[in-house]
């Protein structure tokens, strides 16, 4: 499974900076608002020593990363959700990720235009979250409209469905995102198709200056603030770094990070945050042909883990024979761990733990 994130804020905050750092897709920037017009689509793979050593180890042909997939969206501007700045058509492609990146200006540049004139990362947050609650608060209210006619047949269902969905009406006017709405399961199946953009999972990535990395600023702790109140996550990196860290080889790289203080690269946070975010893990196969890592929710059973390579292996799966990955680089290899009795046979209830690495029998 791919994981796919959008890469939002506002013009001039270093998203599509970040974005090149990213996926190397050579996306656009320049110092004007909506340089970005079409959204840029880049695939990355995601950073673990697990897979090098596994890989190091096995000595496959091939070594496959799992990937994240990640989206510039052009800059949204106040106004966005009535179609100003190309807004109907960027907060359109928001509705297809998994994951939302919200890249905030936490620097002052006077070379860098801010579109709102100054800057305030407390105000630009509610900008964008305030378009998204208003370009789900039409959708709401449609569905609340179609809904109110549908009642007069005196269908529980129905009936049903509309308090739930006029609860969350009244929830968006007062500010709120559908996050933050309180419903269960069955109550959430009432506007589940609407694909709310203010129910994304949001990761803050507070773009600072590079003297400010290591020490953050009193941007950072607005959005620190700020993002509590929402329930989501902050991670700090800095824009300019990241896109020089790109054009280094991996020894220059750590040389590079061993300079500014760094453990690792920004980006290698915010992968990891997201992954964190989205409650996913990573599993692996290995073998002489190729060591590739695979992404699951946490909590996945075996057949749904092997389903991720191929339907075919969930519908005949019999049995995964599982070692933990500490056993596996522990003893060298798949043969030792089995010598060793590390190698477990797992059913279908078993539940897939991060780092297992994995051989499935099924029949065809």
């Amino acid at each position: 499974m791919n994981l796919k994130c959008g890469i939002v804020g506002l013009p001039n905050v270093g998203k599509s900076t970040l974005f090149n750092a990213l996926s190397d897709a050579g996306a656009e920037s320049a110092n004007f608002p909506f340089c970005t017009i079409d959204p840029n689509v880049g695939l990355v793979t995601v950073p673990d020593e697990r897979l090098t050593k596994l890989s190091n180890l096995v000595e496959p042909k091939e070594t496959l990363p799992a990937t994240i997939e990640f989206v510039d969206i052009a800059g949204l501007v106040k106004g966005a959700s009535e179609g100003k700045g190309k807004g109907n058509a960027f907060l359109s492609h928001i509705r297809e990720v998994d994951l939302i990146l919200h890249v905030v200006r936490c620097f002052d540049d006077d070379d860098i235009i801010h579109v709102e004139g100054s800057v305030d990362p407390e105000r630009d947050i509610h900008i964008i979250e305030d378009e998204l609650i208003l370009k789900d608060l039409e959708s709401v209210e449609k569905r609340y409209e179609n809904l109110k006619k549908q009642s007069k047949s005196g269908d529980k269902q129905i009936v049903f469905e509309l308090n739930v969905v006029e609860r969350l009406k009244n929830h968006l006017e007062e500010g709120n995102t559908a996050r933050n709405f309180e419903a269960d399961e069955d109550e959430r199946e009432a506007f589940k198709d609407l694909f709310l953009l203010s129910s994304k999972p949001v990761l803050y990535a507070c773009n600072v200056s590079e003297d400010e990395i290591n020490s953050g600023n009193e941007f950072v702790d607005t959005v620190k603030k700020v993002a509590e109140e929402f329930g989501d996550e902050v991670v700090t990196f800095c824009a300019k770094i990241e896109a020089e860290i790109a054009e280094l080889d991996e020894e220059e790289k750590e040389m590079f990070l061993e300079e500014l203080g760094l453990d690792r690269a920004g980006l290698d946070r915010l992968i990891q945050a997201a992954y964190e975010n989205l409650g996913l893990i990573t599993y692996f196969t290995a073998g002489p042909k190729e060591v590739r890592a695979w992404t699951i929710k946490k909590g996945t059973k075996a057949p749904q883990a092997a389903a991720v390579i191929h339907t075919d292996f969930e519908k005949g799966f019999i049995r995964a024979e599982t070692i933990a990955y500490e056993d596996y680089v522990e003893l060298g290899s798949e043969k030792a761990a089995r010598d060793a009795g590390k190698m477990r046979q797992e059913g279908k209830e078993y539940t897939v733990k991060d780092g297992d690495v994995m051989l499935f029998r099924f029949n065809v």
